[in-house]
């Protein structure tokens, strides 16, 4: 299951709470992948650099709603006030490769980041899944505009080998803040109408819909029924629509679209399939806005998505384990095994992660698979980690295995205990015992702070 968030966040900071719109107290199944693209992030100058040397505000709060959770932060790109970000739950992190990200300016010609696009692609079991997040340029003269730097967008391509481009991946989800308004209509037409949630009235002068009617490339694209308020321009903290003096017209600016592959092909061919044939398939569950989120002037909108896929890996790459008992109290080994294709690196390494961890280098220790190697054979290898490296206060933690070449986590054992250091508590507990004895009997003497 997938949870997809567009938000045009208007250079707001994160709100109190975000459990209706991750959908955190839902009885359904939890969420395997959390797809969050923002808009109009804080993008000044200084709040920028400091956040191309440190996760920006956004980044560290959903990691900090999301980790406690078993989520980890699995990629993200960020081009000025475009933000996407990608979580998954830890047992999928085997099967997740070929991970890369791309972001595409279109704004004053292509040298500006304040407009365009950013993008995340891997693979997923086997199967090419591509997430795009653009804010296309405003104003509803500019239909046109939005075509043309979409199509500059769904042309870019990833570097290194053997990338499909954007349209050849399996499933490709479109989203963000795609700025297509209502066109032809009033105002008090378009706000009449919504105000007797007769939305469907306005569905066929939306733009974007007007636009997949005529533009081949769009055709591909489907979206769910707009059975939500348009989601633009509201007065803040409100849900009422704008009015200042500009009174804009509302609009559906925020956008979920997706395409599947293997369905266009097979749509092009005019020929009958059976299911069997579809090795993946897409589902939307619900497409909906969230009225009570006020910090912008747009409501945020998600999708929640069954992936069906037919798995074209099964086994991971690397199975590890900790072996015997740990604590700080001596060296402990590791061993794990690789599949035989697997392409191994001296600059492979095995790391030492709370079971809360937020991303790849949030670990407490590591181990370089070929520097640390104490015994190896065809079936397994051993690995070390220094006693000094292991938490004293010990606690649930698991090990994964990064791969260099993959550049992601290709192996992750079960969580797993480690024990407390029993010398340095009885050490503590010896000084705290001392400290005690030599506490002045006459307490009533010293200032009360």
């Amino acid at each position: 299951r997938l949870h997809l968030v567009t938000w045009n966040v208007g250079t707001a900071s994160p709100p109190p709470d975000v459990t209706s719109l991750l959908q955190l107290n839902s009885l359904d199944p939890t969420m395997d992948m959390y797809v969050i693209g923002l808009q109009e992030v804080n993008s000044r100058i200084t709040n920028f650099l400091s956040d191309l040397a440190f996760d920006d505000p956004w980044s560290i709060f959903f990691m900090t709603v999301l980790s406690p959770l078993g989520y980890i932060k699995l990629s993200s790109v960020r081009m000025q006030g475009l933000l996407l970000l990608v979580f998954v739950k830890h047992v999928h992190l085997p099967f997740i490769r070929d991970i890369h990200t791309h972001y595409t300016r279109t704004g004053l010609y292509g040298y500006w980041g304040n407009k365009g696009g950013v993008t995340i692609r891997m693979s997923l079991y086997g199967h090419t899944i591509c997430f795009m997040n653009c804010h296309l340029p405003a104003h509803i003269e500019n239909t046109e505009q939005r075509l043309d730097d979409f199509e500059k967008i769904l042309e870019m391509q990833f570097e290194g080998e053997n990338i499909p481009s954007t349209l050849d991946h399996d499933v490709l989800f479109w989203f963000g803040d795609l700025n297509f308004r209502i066109a032809d209509y009033g105002i008090h037409f378009v706000r009449e109408s919504i105000n007797n949630k007769r939305y469907n009235l306005l569905w066929e002068k939306d733009q974007l819909n007007m636009a997949k009617k005529k533009e081949a490339f769009l055709q591909e694209f489907i979206e769910g029924p707009l059975q939500f308020k348009p989601t633009y321009k509201f007065d803040l903290y409100s849900d009422v629509y704008d009015t200042s003096e500009k009174k804009r017209k509302p609009a559906w600016t925020d956008r979920i679209l997706w395409r599947v592959k293997n369905l266009c092909q097979h749509a092009s061919k005019e020929d009958e399939f059976s299911a069997e044939e579809q090795t993946i398939s897409v589902t939307l569950n619900n497409y909906i806005s969230h009225m009570s989120y006020g910090i912008s002037d747009h409501k945020p909108v998600t999708g929640t998505f069954g992936l069906e896929l037919k798995p074209l890996l099964s086994d991971p790459l690397v199975m590890l384990n900790p072996e015997g008992e740990w604590s700080a109290e001596h060296d402990v080994l590791i061993s794990y095994s690789a599949v035989p294709e697997f392409p191994s690196s001296a600059w492979d390494w095995i790391g030492l992660f709370k079971v809360a961890f937020r991303h790849v280098n949030d670990y407490v220790t590591y181990a370089w698979v070929e520097d640390d190697e104490i015994s190896s054979n065809k079936d397994r290898k051993q690995v070390y980690m220094s006693a000094a490296e292991i938490p004293d206060m010990g606690g649930e933690f698991l090990i994964c295995y990064y791969s260099n070449n993959f550049q992601s986590i290709v192996g992750i054992s079960q969580p797993f205990q480690i024990q407390p250091n029993r010398t340095l508590m009885e050490k503590d507990l010896t000084q705290e015992e001392n400290s005690w004895m030599q506490k002045p009997d006459n307490l009533e003497s010293r200032d009360e702070f």
